[in-house]
């Protein structure tokens, strides 16, 4: 048991005397240690046996300590738990090689204790860790025993639980012995005090005008409030947060200077003392590229938002780093800020330190800080790529794709692929502008798509010039394009139309991962048109949304709705380019249908209306980390009234997913409601 007097666990982990009992710290480090010792006197014997056999020296072990007969069958051996106490080794001589090994003591492990105590000691004891080793016997069995009392108190203390009983007992009634760990957690220590002490977060001058670090935002962040269980883990875990919390911004050479927890087991309280000094509040100053051989230095230069003097931030480190990797000019990147610049202030902030002055004052007498270089370290990629992939799909059958790029055609990046599909085929080139000042993306390019999809051939011909801005969260687009499409449907004659329109999208994220979300949203929104006409056959517009919604269901469920909606406006349909029109069915539509086959009757095709509306839900259960099952339903349909298009198709059925490195791969097998008809749905990640 532990004594009722209170318990300290300090930063640098010496006792508090003669007030305090012990550390914790110390005493959970002295049973681990005395628990590594005893395992140690157990191994010893086993990793040396091959070595006793051959060296007639003889090699010290751990005195026997008999074990009594077993019982009658159905009787309980009590055992002691007595605490480890150390043994003086005896001179043993090695068996004669003849002599036979006996074999390993076999036995059974069982913890009765509540909630996830069963699971910490089951990981942790040393009765699990050498069960079934080959050099264990009784007198080994009987020393694992003995200690194992103490190496409970000592786990369960981690987990909050100061003044267990625990016992430990043997029951040989069966074919192998069982050891049965009985704990009774007693009440759990709960936090009664928490004082946190910051100092500094003061501007340096000159620069006290400056916007005041939130401290007490920073006190309100701490996670271990008073009432909450007093875990060690959960300790640890809290500092090293709010230590992190303050140096990712302003103050990167910020320090915890003491830190205690004073843990009173007769009240089962505990008392916490964090003391964290900021340092120097340190800011960017100019940037140095380091690295860059073939192309402009503006690359580099425009993607870069943090201004001399803007605040230190690791995040907008980390998002500058990964704007010059997306680039695709750089096979490594990065960026940091030069801490070489303060070494000097801080020997002599040592010294004003060591002459007896407080850190505090140093620090305002030395002035302000310097600023920080903004350091960008790149290695190039190789300018010339070429690439090929094979692959299939459920919508559009077999795909072989050829790529080229090249990273500096004219200053631009410019990237071609030919895609040849089952019901698909395409060519594309595009020239890609280094980013402006502003954030801007600027591309040309050129492309031919021919596909043949319910018996609708289309051959579409475009020139687009695009613009794109934002972020990752807010991804911003301006397109303008000239399409010339040949259509010809199955029954019907041939026809021809060309269109000049500009649209704009826009698409909102707010995701757990990019990879492979759980929670959050993606939405997308595009309005459009051809309202001039000029090189248009028919004037339009059009407007469509679509999202995508992800909500955690318990520790292993997730929710997936998706829902999409679209319309357009125009005196006739005929004119209007096909891609510009609706369609649903497919992986990424409606489910238990062919990829765009539901849409408007026209001879012996499927053509596209002019209004859209689809719906999804589906639950996903993963039962291992990487592996789930998924259950859904889907509903859409496409017509050319809005009325038509409320009358939805249905399609549900059962899936399975697999995370793979490069995305989620699904696998559903759905039934189309309206076709009644089974269909193999097959895709990799998820659109926009």
């Amino acid at each position: 048991m532990f004594s009722a007097r209170p318990i300290r666990l300090t930063a640098t982990g010496k006792a508090i005397r003669p007030r305090i009992l012990a550390q914790l710290v110390t005493k959970v480090m002295g049973q681990l240690t005395l628990a590594a010792a005893g395992s140690a006197m157990l191994a010893f014997p086993m990793a040396h046996a091959h070595a006793q056999e051959q060296s007639p020296v003889p090699v010290p072990v751990p005195v026997p300590v008999s074990v009594p007969e077993p019982a009658a069958p159905d009787a309980e051996e009590p055992i002691v738990a007595a605490p480890l106490e150390p043994t003086e080794p005896v001179m043993e001589t090695p068996a004669a090689e003849s002599t036979p090994v006996a074999p390993a003591l076999q036995y059974d492990v069982r913890v009765n204790a509540p909630g996830d105590l069963d699971e910490l000691l089951e990981k942790n004891l040393d009765l699990e860790r050498f069960r079934g080793n080959p050099r264990m016997d009784r007198e080994q069995l009987q020393r694992l025993v003995r200690d194992a009392p103490e190496q409970v108190k000592t786990l369960v203390a981690t987990a909050g639980f100061y003044t267990p009983e625990v016992t430990v007992r043997v029951d040989t009634g069966g074919s192998r012995p069982v050891v049965i760990v009985d704990v009774e957690p007693g009440p759990p220590v709960t936090v009664d005090k928490v004082e946190l002490e910051l100092r500094g977060f003061d501007a340096t001058p000159p620069l006290a005008a400056s916007e005041p670090y939130d401290t007490e935002g920073l006190k309100r962040s701490w996670p271990l409030k008073t009432g909450a269980i007093f875990r060690q883990a959960e300790w640890e875990s809290a500092k090293r947060a709010l230590l992190r919390e303050v140096v990712q911004t302003r103050y990167p050479r910020a320090q915890l200077v003491d830190t205690q927890a004073v843990v009173d087991p007769e009240t089962h309280k505990a008392s916490l003392l964090v003391i964290l000094s900021s340092g120097p509040e340190l800011r960017f100053g100019e940037l140095r590229i380091e690295g860059l051989k073939r192309y402009d230095p503006s690359i580099i230069r425009n993607l870069n938002k943090i201004n001399p003097g803007d605040y230190y931030s690791e995040s907008a480190l980390q998002l500058y780093q990964a704007r010059l990797q997306d680039t695709g000019y750089f096979a490594s990147v990065e960026v940091s800020a030069d801490m070489s610049t303060i070494l000097g202030e801080q020997i002599e902030a040592g010294q004003a330190v060591q002459e007896g002055e407080a850190v505090e004052t140093a620090q305002r007498n030395r002035g302000p800080a310097p600023q920080l270089p903004l350091v960008v370290r790149v290695t190039e990629n190789k300018q010339q790529n070429v690439s090929a992939g094979i692959g299939f799909s459920t919508n559009t059958g077999n795909r072989a794709q050829l790529n080229y790029d090249n990273l500096n055609v004219w200053g631009t990046r410019f990237k071609s692929a030919i895609t040849m599909e089952t019901k698909k085929q395409a060519a594309h080139t595009n020239f890609y502008f280094p980013t402006t000042e502003r954030g801007y993306n600027d591309s040309i390019g050129a492309s031919f798509e021919r596909s043949d999809i319910s018996n609708e051939i289309t051959a579409v011909s475009t020139i687009a010039a695009k613009r794109n801005w934002g972020g990752t969260n807010l991804e911003r687009s301006l397109t303008f394009e000239f399409l010339s499409e040949d259509k010809t449907v199955v029954g019907l004659e041939q026809t021809r139309s060309k269109s000049l329109p500009l649209t704009y999208a826009i698409t909102k994220r707010s995701l757990d991962s990019l990879l492979f979300p759980t929670k959050g949203y993606v939405i997308n929104a595009q309005v459009g048109g051809a309202l001039l006409p000029v090189l248009t056959d028919e004037r339009f517009v059009r407007v469509s949304g679509k999202g995508v919604y992800y909500k955690p269901l318990g520790e292993k469920g997730e929710l997936i709705v998706r829902g999409e909606m679209g319309a357009l406006g125009s005196k006739e349909k005929k004119g209007v380019p096909a891609v510009y029109l609706f369609r649903a069915g497919g992986d990424q539509s409606v489910r238990g249908y062919a990829y765009q086959e539901l849409g408007v009757k026209e001879g012996d095709a499927t053509v596209g209306g002019r209004y859209l509306a689809t719906a999804s839900a589906e639950y996903q259960y993963w039962f291992k980390p990487k592996w789930a099952i998924a259950a859904f339903y889907d509903a859409g349909n496409s017509a050319d009234s809005f009325k038509d298009a409320l009358e939805l198709k249905s399609g549900y059925g059962l899936g399975g997913r697999y995370k793979s490195p490069v995305g989620p791969i699904n696998v559903d097998v759905a039934y189309g409601h309206a076709v009644h008809a089974f269909r193999l749905h097959f895709s990799l990640g998820f659109t926009f």
